[in-house]
Parts: C-alpha cells; structure tokens; sequence
C-alpha cells in the first residue's frame, strides 16, 4: 500500500510538472509568435498586382508609346531598345542593384561618409532575402514579404533608364545604348533611389536614411528618382549626340499615332501601381493616391489639348496623350500627399508647362529630344516636385505632416531637384563621353537614313 501510495504521488507530481511545462512552452509558444512579424496579406496581394501593373508600364506600354512616335525605320529598334533594357535592368537588380539603394547602416554608429549616398552589398544576389524575410511598409508592426519589395522596386528600377531611350531615339548604337544604361542606372539611378528612399522604418525612426530623405524632401512615388533623373539624362544624351539627319528639314512626324494612343492608355493604366502601388499598403491613402492619378492625369490632358488649341488652331491626339503622361509624371511625387483638388491644379499646370518646354523651350535651344523625354518627364518632374511642396500643405487639403510650412518644403523640394540634376548630368555626360571614345555612339550616317530596323536588327516592321 505505501508503494502504490507512494507511486499515485510520483504520477501525480509527474502530471503536474509536464502540464506547467505544457502551459510554459505554450506561453512562450504565444509570446515568441506575437514578437515574430507577420505579413498582411492584403497589402501583400496589392503590392504584387501593382508590380505587374508597373511591369505593363514598360512592356508594353513605353515600348507601344515610344514605338508609335518615331518613323515606320526605326519602330523597332526603339522596341528593342525598351525591351532588352528592362531584360537588362531586371537582372542588375537582383545582382547588386537592390542591395546598393536599400541597405545601409542599421545603428547611429556604424554610418560612414556612404551611408547618406549609397548602400552597401550585404545583399548582392539577394544574400539573405528569402521567402520569410519581411519588410516594414510606412504603418509600424505591418509587414510584407521583403521579396514583395525587391520585385516592386525592380520594376521602377526598370522603367526608369527605359525611359530615356526617347531622347537618343533613331541614331544611336544599340551597343551604345546598353553600355549607358548599365553605366547609368549603376551610377545614377542607384544612388538618387538610396538617397530618396532608404530609411529605417517606422520601428526604427532614429537610424540613419538617406540623404534626401533626411532633409525631408517628399517624394511619394518617384518625380526626382524617376522622372527628372531620366528627363535629365536624356537631354544631355541629346546633347552629345547631336541632331538626327536632316532635323528641322525632313519630315520626322510619328509613323503610328494609333499605337503611341495604345501605348499611353497602357502607361496611364500601369502608373496607377506606380503610385498607389509606392503606398506600400491597401488603405484609404492607396485610394487617395489611385483618384489623384486618375484627375491629375485627365486635367493635363485637357490642358494641353486646350492650349494647343488656342495656340496652334487645334486639339490634337497626339496633344492628349502628351498631356496625359505630363500629369502622370507631374502627380508621381504627390500622389499620396495632395488632395484630389490640388491634383487636379497640380495636372492642368504640368499639362501647359511641358507643352511649352515642347513647343518653344525645345526649338529655343535647339536639341533634338527626338521623342521629347526632357520637356516631358524632366520638366514635368521639376513642375511635380516643386509642386508638391504646395499641393500636400493640410492648409490646401494635403496630407503633409509635422509643423509644415509650404516655404520651408518648398526650399527642401528644390534643393532634392538641384541634387537630381546634377547627379544625373554628371554621370551622364561622363558616361557618354566613355562610350564615345571607347566604342563610338552613333550609327554611320548610311545606317541611319536606312533606318535601324534594318542596319542594325535585321528586321522590317513593316512589309
């Protein structure tokens, strides 16, 4: 009996212990799953479908937009040029792309004189980014898978030396054209994105940023890293070139107006993963930025449809969608921080501004620009960033936080456009002439009023 006694406590004692230890590892079970991050899944779905909207941007909405503009000789080197561009891109990015405009130091004390320029290349080849990593949108404790992320921002990596194919259009090497834009989107895009974009976090709010970051210039989605970056880069790529044969005699009207119509209604479609999609999240704010996109693009589509008519005696398609993709780029750096009515302001001013750098700025100075990226996305860009310093002032309806002031942001604004313009005509300017002198940069003058479908890609788009 005192041994059965004695066994019923030892089981006893025994149930006891490996229920506390149950309950324990359950409370650290629960503990250790609510410190670990978890994805929201419905920011995660929008962020995806907003990549591949911004992936329809390019291919094929810039490829489709650009193709119409230029003569029927050269649509498809322009095609191509957008193409393999992105292809190109897609893998730097991965490579090291990724890694130089989003890493950095994590804590006060290991910043170095890089830190505010560029990132490091802790994560080339995505070292370490893997399907359970996470990233921490603008709301603190809500995440998306980091790879979410990566691929989000390949696309405007992507886009972005796409879209200054249109100023060197019909007289460059393709060669020429690939060496650029490696050169280019490793020396200027990467490190505009970094000094833009790269912070720590809401969870992390006193580690170092990027150096326009830092100073606070707003950029919701792109003006400075993406269109002034590469409006710049196309003017001084104009520049160097030179003008295209028989420029201001021969007839070099667009050869498709019906494919560059196409190819707008693509871009306008795309951006609005461009913009709302640069929110990070599905919330009210993605929706602000969504209707921002959509009147702010509609406003500088009548504006300059508008003033071509007062001007120049008629409204034009070619004029629509002009003024459509002026206000596309000009909302870009406010889509998420003015009110509709401000977009709607913010649009009309682009869509009469980028009419002028076209139609007087342009034969001013005489460039040939051939599909007008500068007066486009350059000054459209300028007018955008500039522009937001206003249209996000709560006193006029914007989302602009802290003790804001429209003169004081106004002042960051320019200083972040100034920094954009020179960074980008730099790099550019170097990179050309590296190209020029090492491989040369124009096709001969026989390629050229062949056209480049055929001198240099074989092909006809046309029988």
């Amino acid at each position: 009996m005192n041994f059965l006694r004695t066994y019923d406590v030892a089981k006893t004692s025994a149930l006891a212990l490996g229920a506390t230890a149950l309950m324990t590892a359950t409370a650290f079970a629960e503990e250790a799953a609510a410190a670990a991050p978890v994805v929201n899944k419905g920011d995660t779905a929008w962020m995806l479908i907003s990549t591949i909207l911004v992936i329809m941007m390019t291919i094929p909405g810039l490829a489709l937009f650009y193709g119409g503009l230029v003569r029927s000789k050269n649509v498809l080197s322009v095609l191509v040029q957008v193409f393999a561009g992105f292809s190109m891109i897609s893998i730097l990015w991965v490579v090291y792309g990724y890694s130089l405009a989003f890493t950095g130091a994590g804590k006060a004390e290991e910043v170095t004189a890089l830190t505010p320029f560029i990132g490091t290349l802790d994560k080339m080849f995505l070292a370490g980014v893997t399907p359970d990593s996470v990233a921490e949108t603008f709301t603190k404790g809500v995440y998306i898978p980091e790879l979410t992320f990566v691929i989000f921002q390949l696309t405007f990596a992507a886009i972005t030396p796409a879209l200054i194919v249109g100023a060197f259009a019909e007289r460059i090497k393709f060669s020429a054209v690939m060496i650029f834009l490696v050169i280019w989107f490793t020396f200027s895009y990467l490190p505009m994105a970094h000094m833009v974009w790269w912070w720590g976090g809401p969870s992390a709010a006193d580690a170092p940023s990027g150096l326009l970051f830092g100073w606070g210039a707003l950029d919701f989605a792109g003006g400075t890293v993406v269109h002034i970056n590469a409006g710049v880069a196309g003017l001084v790529a104009a520049i160097v070139l030179g003008p295209r044969i028989g420029f201001n005699k021969d007839n070099m009207a667009p050869h498709n107006l019906v494919l560059t119509m196409i190819g707008a209604c693509l871009l306008w479609v795309g951006w609005f993963g461009f913009n709302a999609g640069s929110n990070l999240e599905a919330n009210g704010l993605t929706a602000q930025a969504v209707l921002n996109t959509t009147v702010a693009t509609a406003a500088a589509a009548l504006a300059w449809m508008f003033a071509e008519w007062l001007t120049r005696g008629h409204a034009s398609m070619l004029g629509a969608a002009s003024g459509a993709v002026a206000g596309l780029v000009a909302i870009t750096p406010a889509a998420g921080l003015a009110g509709a009515g401000g977009a709607i302001v913010l649009g009309a001013v682009a869509g009469v501004v980028c009419l002028w750098a076209v139609v007087v700025l342009k034969p001013m100075l005489g460039y040939d620009d051939s599909l007008d990226v500068f007066g486009v996305h350059g000054v459209g860009g300028i007018v955008g960033a500039l522009g937001t310093a206003i249209v996000a002032a709560p006193s006029l309806g914007g989302f602009g936080v802290g003790e804001y002031t429209i003169a004081g942001q106004f002042v960051i604004q320019a200083k972040a456009v100034a920094v954009c313009i020179v960074t980008t005509g730099v790099v550019s300017f170097v990179a050309l002439m590296i190209i020029k002198a090492i491989f040369g940069i124009r096709v001969t003058e026989q390629a050229e009023r062949e056209g480049l479908d055929i001198a240099t890609h074989g092909e006809r788009a046309y029988n």
